[in-house]
């Protein structure tokens, strides 16, 4: 199966930066490895085994089976490494990295030029770096 693409999740000014959500039940388990996948930042995923590891998720494989056959792929934030866990081996993902893209919508886009067009400047030019 080919990588997948990051996407924008659906409420682009909603970021799940600082929350845990729940994940006793299958359906909220790939719910939270959906999220995590659409994270602009870093997650802290503890795994059944009392491991725990920070880093980016940058991947997922939701093949039709269960849990066991579904994984998710992250590149831990001290390493260059990629690692693959099993759904079937999380016990919690914790969104405690920055949301590099919070704040980066459209509208802030619009905002911020409003701003300086009421500010008489003209040949307004905005910088998405410039946005936050």
């Amino acid at each position: 199966m080919p990588q997948e693409t990051k996407s924008m999740p659906a409420a682009q000014n909603a970021s799940a930066e600082g929350i845990i959500p729940p994940m006793t039940t299958e359906a909220e388990v790939r719910a939270a490895v959906d999220l995590a996948f659409d994270y602009r930042g870093d997650v802290t995923v503890t795994l059944k085994d009392n491991r725990v590891l920070e880093g980016y998720v940058f991947d997922r494989r939701q093949e039709a089976g269960g849990l066991g056959e579904c994984v998710m792929r992250l590149i831990p934030r001290d390493s260059n490494e990629k690692i693959s866990i099993r759904y079937s081996d999380l016990s919690h993902i914790a969104f405690t990295g920055r949301d590099t893209a919070a704040g980066k919508s459209f509208q802030t886009w619009v905002a911020k030029y409003r701003e300086k067009k009421l500010a008489g400047e003209h040949n307004i030019r905005l910088e998405p770096e410039k946005l936050e």
